[in-house]
């Protein structure tokens, strides 16, 4: 619960502070949605991959410092779908309901986000397995066609948690969705 109070307390006060560093990642047009690029601003000491690791591990792209471990804990994920449920409150719904069948001595809580271009809502998911999950919900438009998220694992006991917790919160509030006229790499 000290996780969810903390991460209330910074959402509140999180804004970007780094360059946008440009596009991380991008889709092609599917259906509808038209072909989107994701913009961010990294962090200071941490590797963008939307090709290889990502690739690997089916995502549209991690950040992660240090070499890779192939270890969840301590790697933002990015992942990017085309909506399907009516609301981002459904989203969040469904993916609790997912995480607390997965691991029913769990807990869960959620505080919104400000992000601003877009409606945000995170959770963080308290492990039994003592591996804590905080994940960002974004929600682009309806003309996107598509959501995103962002997420982490990291050990309930990690000495560096807060600053794990800033970065991943200054990335998720200096996402950008654009349309996207390239065509796209990687994915």
């Amino acid at each position: 619960m000290a996780a969810a109070l903390a991460l209330c307390a910074f959402a509140a006060l999180a804004q970007a502070t780094s360059k946008d560093d440009g596009v991380l990642a991008r889709g092609a047009r599917d259906g509808n949605a038209p072909a989107w690029a994701i913009s961010v601003a990294t962090p200071p000491g941490w590797t963008r991959d939307c090709c290889t690791y990502a690739r690997a591990i089916g995502v549209n792209a991690v950040l992660y410092q240090g070499e890779w471990s192939g270890k969840p804990q301590r790697v933002m994920v990015l992942n990017v779908w085309p909506r399907q449920l009516a609301t981002l409150a459904d989203e969040l719904q469904a993916d609790r309901q997912r995480y607390l069948q997965h691991d029913p001595a769990g807990r869960t809580s959620s505080f919104a986000v400000r992000h601003p271009a877009m409606p945000c809502e995170a959770s963080v998911y308290q492990g039994s397995d003592h591996i804590d999950d905080v994940l960002v919900f974004c929600d682009p438009g309806a003309a996107s066609g598509v959501r995103l998220s962002w997420s982490m694992a990291f050990d309930d006991a990690d000495p560096s948690r807060r600053a794990l917790l800033d970065d991943f919160m200054r990335v998720a509030v200096a996402t950008r969705w654009a349309k996207d006229a390239a065509p796209a790499r990687g994915r």
